[in-house]
């Protein structure tokens, strides 16, 4: 199946959920190019290019190190970085979805094959005329975009979680959570030369009621935190263990979730950071506690002793 817009291969198509093969590649694909990013930023700061924010980065023309890439291993290695990056996260052109060219509102010069359904700070969305969700997340003019958090140590609590200023391997990195946790299927269609804007493509789902309490329905991979541990100015603080590192999962609140076509609540969107390496180490029993849990998600806060021990 072709997308509309791109023409290029895709698995998401209106409502329908896509079968468990086209699942797992789409699962496979957003790795792959974290994998990419991350080998990218590597070959970057080896030769001395700066990489945060990273939008230089994602907006990289392959061709422009060509001539250096042939006279240095490592301005070699650098180009066919870049390349691959390339390959897992193409340019678009916002004309390639029915905007005119040099558009200064999405939302009132979309045209007849989007309509628009909902702005908010990070994003614009859009349903598509096969009903599939397209959503345009605007960079800012200092190279952020989107959300992450930020984490500084509290008088009362071992960490205070806040939100900031994101960049487009946070952006990948949602993308890639919201499918970990068996969230709405969700693609990386690119990002637009011009203007650094992220697209994405979503399976539709039926949106919650207004306010709707998401408490007691949220994925069943998340852990509670100790309020001893964490606090963050965001709905339904929780932990998540990727690929064994312990990360914030937050904002799975009602605007956030939907029912996919199989009745499930699935996720849209999130909030979310890995949690600091570098304060956890100054927080022996919170390391002790992400030690224990990440094996045993009921764990106590305190060790258990055993009675001979006392």
């Amino acid at each position: 199946m072709q997308d509309p817009f791109t023409g290029r291969p895709t698995c998401l198509q209106g409502g329908r959920l896509p079968s468990a093969e086209d699942w797992r590649a789409l699962q496979h694909d957003h790795r792959r190019r974290l994998e990419a990013l991350t080998r990218f930023r590597t070959a970057a700061a080896q030769v001395g290019i700066g990489t945060y924010p990273d939008d230089d980065l994602v907006l990289w023309d392959a061709d422009e190190i060509r001539l250096l890439a042939s006279a240095d291993p490592l301005w070699e290695e650098l180009d066919a970085a870049a390349r691959a990056f390339r390959a897992t996260f193409p340019l678009v052109d916002l004309e390639d979805f029915g905007f005119p060219d040099e558009v200064e509102d999405l939302l009132g010069e979309s045209g007849h094959r989007l309509r628009p359904i909902s702005s908010g700070v990070e994003a614009t969305a859009f349903e598509a005329e096969d009903k599939s969700i397209y959503k345009f997340f605007m960079p800012r003019e200092d190279g952020h975009i989107g959300g992450t958090f930020s984490f500084k140590r509290g008088e009362e609590v071992a960490l205070l979680a806040e939100a900031s200023d994101g960049t487009y391997q946070a952006m990948l990195e949602k993308f890639e959570l919201i499918m970990s946790l068996d969230g709405m299927p969700t693609e990386v269609v690119g990002v637009t030369k011009r203007e650094g804007v992220l697209v994405t493509k979503q399976t539709l789902g039926e949106l919650l009621s207004e306010g709707a309490d998401t408490s007691r329905v949220q994925p069943a991979d998340l852990i509670s935190l100790p309020s001893r541990f964490l606090r963050a100015h965001r709905d339904h603080p929780r932990l998540y263990f990727r690929d064994g590192e312990p990360w914030l999962v937050a904002d799975l609140h009602s605007k956030n979730m939907v029912r996919a076509a199989d009745g499930e609540l699935r996720a849209i969107d999130l909030l979310a950071a890995p949690l600091p390496a570098d304060l956890i180490a100054e927080e022996p029993l919170l390391a002790d506690w992400l030690e224990r849990v990440a094996a045993d998600p009921t764990a106590n806060v305190l060790r258990e002793v055993d009675d001979d021990e006392l």
